[in-house]
């Protein structure tokens, strides 16, 4: 005898009546629904988490992972506040910067923009646009000779190429008997950087900090010293440890307070799919319910003959569970194998799809990435893998409750 005897009845229930099916037809339909329950769970965690890592790296690449300010926009004895910054064991890079605001023209075009003052052998320590010029190069900029790098977009907007001459203007005045007059200065672009973020793309002018320093009017100080950090996530606990010890009208900030709301809503957003989706695996496993309610009536004389042979009440319940816990086991791991399998080779997926139709999901003018990125975690997955067996457990119970309680006599009666 095959022992445990729940077991191999269990496993005979689940088998179809005739030899040519292997699983039942309801089987079947619950094993489906669990796996493009959980396949499309996982396709769309990996997704968001995706996103998430490409928006973080896209925008830190441009901005920083820890900013160091001065009192009213303005920080003196910068090398000092640097090189106290670079005293932290996480940080790995340190450059100042000049910022400020201003207006490009090129003959009849204009666009805002923001401006960057930069020192180009440290700003290499702690940003990527020097890894992601089109045309150009990062080193051409050169205190004094007013070189200027402009994001891809705002050259088209532009519509200047490498080169070329654009005029900037800044909101800094002079008093002239003819009244406030703008402070203006021609520019040679020097480079166009492109880094696939359109906010940057669109809307960044680069400079050597000695010009900015001139144009702005910020004498030697610089609006603030930008640091990289070995790993981002210690960026709050950085801040905090620099923030005593810094001169009093210093100011840090994180990339984590700079840009809280949009990863906080983002996190929030892979909460709330999470949840919706989970109840699409919910629905899937309660199907099991309708399903061995259905075996359990079909099956009744069968139970009746088991109890007479001695099979206690508890057996009968453990061979239903079993059969239930069956389908939600093969359920799952068939939509683990295919979700993972999505995920994977969801870089080719939707491209291939892109060209099929002639269609963009995801315009580069409206949105921070024109592409479908995935990042397949290994918390998220288990997560997935546990909930959905755990549903399917909880469906089995009242089914194999029922058929416990099935009266051998009853059940016989007209037999």
């Amino acid at each position: 005898m095959f022992k445990p005897f729940e077991l191999f009845v269990g496993l005979r229930y689940t088998k179809a009546k005739r030899k040519n099916h292997f699983i039942s037809f309801i089987s079947a339909t619950s094993m489906i629904g669990i796996a493009l329950g959980v396949a499309a769970l996982i396709v769309v965690l990996s997704v968001m988490n995706g996103f998430q890592k490409e928006l973080r790296s896209t925008i830190l690449g441009v901005v920083s992972h820890v900013q160091i300010f001065g009192g009213q926009s303005q920080l003196d004895n910068w090398e000092k506040v640097a090189s106290r910054a670079r005293s932290e064991a996480s940080v790995v890079g340190s450059a100042p910067f000049v910022s400020g605001e201003g207006l490009l023209t090129a003959g009849r075009r204009s666009n805002g923009t923001m401006i960057r003052g930069v020192l180009p052998d440290q700003e290499v320590s702690v940003s990527d646009v020097s890894e992601h010029m089109v045309s150009g190069s990062f080193s051409s900029l050169e205190a004094g000779q007013f070189n200027v790098l402009l994001g891809i977009d705002l050259a088209r907007a532009l519509g200047v190429r490498l080169d070329d001459r654009v005029v900037l203007v800044t909101p800094q005045g002079q008093v002239t008997p003819a009244g406030v007059m703008p402070r203006l200065r021609q520019f040679r672009v020097s480079g166009i950087f492109e880094v696939n973020n359109y906010e940057y793309d669109a809307a960044l002018a680069i400079i050597h900090m000695t010009d900015a320093q001139k144009l702005l009017r910020f004498g030697d100080s610089v609006s603030g010293v930008r640091l990289k950090l070995t790993d981002l996530f210690d960026a709050p606990q950085v801040a905090k440890n620099l923030a005593p010890v810094l001169p009093i009208n210093t100011f840090v900030s994180d990339w984590t307070q700079s840009h809280a709301t949009f990863f906080r809503a983002i996190q929030i957003e892979k909460r709330v799919m999470s949840i919706i989706l989970l109840l699409i695996v919910a629905v899937a496993a309660f199907n099991i319910v309708s399903t061995l309610v259905m075996v359990v009536t079909d099956k009744r004389t069968d139970i009746a003959v088991l109890r007479t042979l001695g099979a206690l009440p508890s057996q009968v319940m453990k061979i239903f569970f079993i059969q239930g816990s069956l389908i939600g086991f093969i359920g799952t791991a068939l939509g683990l194998v295919f979700g993972l399998t999505i995920a994977a080779n969801i870089a080719v997926i939707i491209p291939a799809i892109e060209s099929m139709f002639g269609v963009q999901f995801l315009a580069k003018d409206v949105y921070y990435i024109s592409e479908i990125p995935s990042e397949i975690q290994v918390g998220d997955v288990l997560w997935i893998g546990f909930m959905s067996i755990c549903l399917t457990m909880v469906a089995t119970i009242y089914p194999s409750m029922r058929a416990s309680k099935i009266n051998p006599s009853e059940a016989l009666r007209y037999e």
